[in-house]
């Protein structure tokens, strides 16, 4: 996929931002360079959007020991691990590109290291390939380190490496679930366009960056960022999106579907500080997961880029 398509120009236009954004289409290929070939190869997760079967988008993450992530070519990544079974995304994986009529699955990956605030967005189409997925990549792009707060992992306790992997599910956030989110410093974004290329992004700041409006209706602040747009601009086309908040200690995943839409009136940005638009996302579903990550994280070392949270 060559160049922005007309969602993300319309974004930038708007944003005043097109000169910017000529600037980083250089940091978009299709080939994995070789540098980042050894960065995945020493990841134990990777970050992934998509779209399951009744046509909603969501956000997951899939792990294994470091290694799990190749690169046998640099336009294709495989990944030795498919979603279990509680995952959103495990049906439509699972059968990715297998059997008559069945498609690749368009995907959109972050490869992201924490301890080194380092990370790798990929973009393509997903197949399955024995237990794990082959993807034929689309996009590939380098990422600024913004934003990321700093985490080390470290081993699993027995009791934790014991927990039994369970999922709730419900049209609306839990009080335990909007306290998550209030305290959340980090959650994924996944979109797709009109044609149904996907895409995945992180999205971080200080703790209250996430505000919950009611049960139902997220509100964040757009940062300062790359002037690609691509999560905006796949927005200005489509607007379902999908949410993973990573539960760094304890391993739960908290997923959210519903749709999006970016906010420009400048009286209601003025209130978030560092803010340059809004992003309102309401919910249709979600889905929490106890024990969905063998990882267990250190706590955060903030980002120093972090704007300080509204009121």
């Amino acid at each position: 996929m060559g160049g922005y398509h007309h969602g993300e120009i319309a974004v930038q236009e708007r944003a005043g931002l097109a000169s910017e954004a000529g600037h980083s289409q250089g940091a978009i290929g299709s080939a994995v360079p070789e540098v980042a070939v050894a960065f995945l190869a020493e990841q134990p997760h990777v970050v992934l959007g998509g779209t399951d079967e009744r046509g909603r988008i969501w956000a997951t993450q899939l792990t294994g020991e470091p290694g799990f992530l190749a690169v046998p070519e640099p336009h294709t990544l495989t990944i030795g691990a498919l979603p279990p079974p509680e995952d959103p995304l495990a049906a439509v994986l699972a059968g990715a590109g297998t059997g008559p009529g069945r498609e690749p699955v368009r995907i959109g990956m972050i490869g992201i290291e924490p301890a080194t605030r380092r990370r790798m967005r990929m973009n393509g189409r997903a197949v399955r390939d024995g237990d794990g997925l082959r993807v034929q990549l689309d996009q590939v792009i380098a990422n600024c380190p913004k934003y990321i707060q700093k985490r080390d992992r470290r081993p699993a306790s027995d009791g934790e490496a014991r927990a039994t992997r369970r999922a709730v599910d419900g049209t609306e956030l839990s009080p335990g679930q909007q306290r998550t989110l209030r305290a959340a410093d980090t959650f994924f974004v996944a979109t797709a366009s009109d044609r149904g290329d996907a895409d995945a992004s992180h999205r971080g700041g200080n703790p209250g960056f996430v505000q919950v409006l009611s049960s139902r209706l997220l509100r964040w602040p757009d940062y300062v960022g790359n002037a690609m747009f691509l999560t905006l601009g796949n927005l200005e086309l489509n607007p379902a999106a999908g949410l993973f908040v990573p539960g760094w200690e304890a391993g739960t995943s908290l997923h959210l579907t519903g749709s999006a839409r970016t906010v420009w009136d400048e009286d209601e940005v003025a209130g978030h500080p560092g803010a340059q638009r809004l992003v309102e996302f309401e919910i249709a579903a979600v889905r929490e997961v106890a024990a969905a990550s063998p990882l267990r994280w250190s706590a955060p070392a903030y980002s120093r880029f972090n704007p300080p949270t509204a009121g």
